[in-house]
């Protein structure tokens, strides 16, 4: 049995997790994750407690720094490691690795 997954729904569904990701992180990882089943044609299961752990939301590239170290200058750097959301021209969400 499954079920479809508005973006409102997605969003309601991490309301108990509210630091792991801002209103437009979640938009964006949204949108990403949609993006992702259609390349792959696999569908996929919403399970928040997984999402929160297999991806992060940060502020800035300083903010990326404090967890993975000076070597991720730029956000090119970091693609060359694992995916990255972008959300505007500072914040971005990236697959943690």
């Amino acid at each position: 049995m499954k079920q479809t997954i508005t973006e409102s729904y997605f969003m309601d569904a991490f309301q108990f997790r509210p630091d792991n990701f801002t209103y437009e992180g979640l938009k964006a990882l949204f949108d990403y994750l949609e993006r992702f089943e259609e390349a792959t044609g696999e569908e996929m299961e919403l399970d928040v407690v997984a999402v929160c752990c297999d991806f992060t939301e940060y502020e800035s590239i300083k903010d990326f720094q404090a967890n993975y170290g000076d070597n991720y200058a730029t956000i090119e750097d970091i693609e060359d490691m694992t995916s990255v959301i972008t959300i505007d021209d500072e914040r971005f969400i990236t697959q943690n690795f």
